[in-house]
């Protein structure tokens, strides 16, 4: 079925209608339900009247008025809240501070210290991604009504604690870095290889991802995990033409055409990995910034430097331990001292799909092919995106 209008801007502008209008009304809640309003409006208006001319702007504005309209209707009423927001939007622009891409503010305003780490990710991957809440479950290798849960409790924290919807104070973005970076990957992530849908990628993501990134490190030019985050999706986006086929069939790095590579990207990423380490002070995006520079040193898969990949994932462990890190870490080691040795090191959640698919491949390899298939059958069942599940039954077939 072709994508309407109304679906591509949600697609591409949800996340910047919900900043500004957070910006404009300094209320979360609001900001989100007046944005979903107007594409309410655009769904029963834009198939008959057609498109206006600056969709994204049509919404922002639609939203503003229907947020308006709110906050009257409600300022008659006791209390100070409503009048207050009405006050803020009459009063024009706020002093932006330090941080002017109002995505990327409301990023680091999310990131609220007094949000526990999971809340403040997933918060901001539902208003600035624009993913659902089983997207970003699946990002977290949770339930969805676990997420949903703590999606409300994140929002109802907001309220009870007052925390204030504002940039913070340059001496603050530091200790709020580490969170902020973990969305813009998420986003990232999610757009390289897109948790549902008969896509395999969803571009706009991973441009905003990169976008972040580079405002991040403009921002920030001294924090060295900006720098290896930028150059992490770099190397991984230049990969991206190669990813399928012409009929939209997952290529397997193994098997992709390097020639199809994008060389700007490979060479800026690697250049962001050379000063990462210059700087001699690593970290979790580096070290992956790293891994991903050594395959795109390979002119072909059977030049890959598989051991020194082995090294940086046990340096990653270090860092970063995890299931994620652990399925990829036994992908190296299979391709160093072999299948079974692969086999004996793989650990990870029954939920996460990429568990199962990678033992089902170490068992395949092994000749074990009753439980490769049952593996197979697995990741199946748990991956979410048609394009990866399309893949998996070849494999069974195979």
């Amino acid at each position: 079925m072709p994508e309407t209008a109304v679906e591509r801007v949600f697609r591409e502008e949800y996340g910047r209608a919900v900043a500004v209008l957070v910006r404009v009304f300094g209320d979360i809640d609001l900001a989100e339900e007046a944005v979903q309003e107007a594409f309410s409006v655009a769904v029963r208006q834009w198939p008959s009247a057609g498109a206006p001319p600056s969709p994204a702007g049509w919404i922002i504005t639609t939203a503003r008025n229907r947020a308006i309209d709110r906050l009257r209707r409600e300022s008659a009423r006791p209390g100070k809240h409503a009048q207050a927001a009405l006050l803020q939007a009459a009063d024009g622009p706020q002093d932006v501070g330090p941080v002017h891409d109002d995505r990327l503010r409301l990023i680091f305003t999310c990131c609220h210290p007094a949000l526990a780490m999971h809340a403040r990710v997933a918060l901001t991957l539902r208003l600035l991604g624009g993913l659902t809440t089983a997207e970003i479950a699946r990002a977290f290798l949770v339930p969805e009504p676990t997420m949903a849960q703590r999606l409300v409790r994140a929002k109802s924290k907001i309220r009870a604690a007052r925390i204030p919807y504002r940039v913070p104070e340059e001496a603050d973005l530091p200790e709020r870095l580490r969170a902020v970076l973990a969305v813009v990957y998420l986003i990232f992530n999610e757009g390289y290889t897109a948790s549902s849908g008969d896509r395999l990628v969803r571009e706009h993501l991973c441009a905003e991802a990169i976008r972040l990134g580079r405002l991040l490190a403009e921002l920030m030019p001294d924090e060295p995990e900006i720098m290896g985050l930028l150059a992490l999706m770099l190397l991984t986006e230049s990969r991206r033409a190669a990813r399928t086929s012409e009929r939209g069939e997952l290529v397997p790095l193994a098997e992709q055409d390097r020639g199809l590579w994008d060389r700007a990207l490979v060479e800026e990423g690697q250049e962001l990995v050379r000063r990462c380490l210059r700087r001699n002070a690593p970290g979790p995006y580096q070290i992956q910034a790293a891994i991903n520079a050594v395959h795109s040193d390979a002119a072909e898969a059977r030049d890959t430097d598989w051991r020194q990949i082995v090294r940086l994932y046990d340096l990653l462990t270090a860092f970063d331990p995890g299931p994620v890190v652990a399925v990829h870490r036994a992908v190296a080691v299979a391709e160093v001292e072999g299948p079974e040795a692969a086999l004996g090191l793989l650990e990870g959640p029954d939920d996460y799909y990429l568990f199962h698919a990678v033992r089902a491949d170490l068992l395949r390899r092994l000749g074990r092919e009753a439980e490769a298939v049952a593996a197979y059958e697995a990741a199946i069942a748990r991956a979410g995106n048609e394009v990866e599940r399309t893949f998996l039954r070849k494999r069974v077939g195979a």
